[in-house]
């Protein structure tokens, strides 16, 4: 290439930048212009959705979430294991209601109230039979805020309700749903059976266990205790609330004696390690039952005439067993539980049991009045 063809080429080059590339590199210099969208007109809140936010802004203030620890002794060391579930505010005086089984065993106790602020709770008592355990904080009065009570034995199948709790520790969560069923019966863990569960398919985890289940007036109709997951931890639809009639009937007793003060007949039963023999007896004459070990002195079943073991000669007689109260059949002590537990002090039931003699044994019945244990 000669010295002209050469400058005829960059001349043709330079002309081709100028024209087609440097308009490029233009339009690529300059910053894009973008503005947000603008926003829409909000058209407001349903009615459903604004009774949920009701809900949980009148309600989300009275529950509390609660971390729990244990000294756990294991083969090489020890150890503290940590916990958690949720709880609700019973009074202004700092008394909070949650699950037996969340504070069971626990060495420490912290409760977070819902402004984020912590105290140190101790256990006030309990009711391992119905899962229901009460702690007291000592707190400020204008932080303590508790919750409303409903009933649950009006409840309809169909109607919606309301979860709030700390589900794997996300505090503050709720979860809507329906009552599925009510009159169901869960194992508490004492291992006898709670009656008159409340089933919902509102979402319920671990960790909300202790927390409130309320109806759309933002009442509290039940304690969420447990749910149904077969080979699983987590929420399956099926969860299972305490309802807030056996609440609201323990809780007062336990806040004010450390435990519930049921009505008793004033007998004491055989312990498990001869329910084996007792119930091989039973068996032989096709009845069911409780046997008294001991009656206590001034009792009413003492004043009915009903027998614990006693002594005659050198044998050793049986104590009668309660087969029947008030025409409810009793089969075990759990169902004697039941039973009392919606007696009153005073009243005067009737009671079926069998008196044992040395060869043979009768059928009877007694009137006896039910008095409370001492405080």
């Amino acid at each position: 290439m000669n010295r002209v063809t050469g400058l005829l080429f960059s001349i043709a080059l330079g002309v081709l930048f100028g024209s087609f590339v440097l308009p490029m590199l233009g339009d690529l210099a300059q910053p894009a212009v973008a503005s947000p969208r603008p926003v829409a007109t909000a058209e407001g809140f349903d009615a459903d959705e604004q009774r949920n936010i009701t809900v949980f802004s009148e309600t989300a203030p009275s529950v509390v979430y609660i971390v729990t620890k244990q000294t756990v002794s294991g083969f090489f060391a020890t150890q503290e294991a940590a916990g958690e579930g949720s709880g609700f505010m019973w009074d202004e005086a700092g008394h909070i209601v949650t699950n037996f089984h969340v504070i069971n065993g626990a060495n420490s106790l912290v409760v977070t109230l819902h402004d984020r602020s912590q105290y140190d709770a101790r256990v006030i008592g309990g009711s391992p039979e119905n899962d229901i355990a009460v702690l007291k904080i000592d707190a400020p009065a204008s932080k303590l805020r508790a919750i409303k009570i409903g009933t649950s034995s009006d409840l309809q199948v169909g109607q919606k309700v309301f979860a709030i709790g700390n589900p794997f520790g996300f505090d503050y969560t709720m979860t809507t749903g329906i009552v599925s069923a009510i009159g169901r019966s869960i194992v508490g863990i004492a291992g006898n059976k709670i009656d008159e569960v409340i089933q919902t398919d509102a979402a319920i985890n671990p960790g909300n266990s202790g927390g409130p289940l309320l109806d759309s007036s933002g009442r509290l109709i039940g304690m969420n205790t447990s749910i149904f997951a077969p080979g699983a931890k987590q929420s399956s639809g099926i969860g299972f609330a305490v309802p807030v009639d056996i609440i609201n009937r323990v809780v007062p007793d336990i806040v004010a004696f450390g435990q519930v003060r049921r009505p008793q007949l004033g007998v004491t039963l055989v312990d498990s390690e001869e329910n084996g023999r007792i119930a091989s007896l039973l068996y032989q004459i096709r009845k069911e039952g409780v046997m008294v070990r001991n009656v206590t002195s001034g009792a009413g079943a003492e004043r009915a005439g009903i027998v614990g073991f006693r002594q005659a000669g050198n044998r050793t007689l049986l104590g009668d067993v309660i087969t029947e109260i008030d025409g409810e059949p009793v089969r075990t002590r759990w169902d004697l539980f039941k039973i009392l537990q919606n007696k009153q002090a005073g009243d005067a039931v009737k009671v079926k049991f069998l008196r044992f003699s040395a060869r043979d044994y009768e059928e009877r019945e007694a009137e006896v009045t039910l008095s409370m244990p001492p405080a």
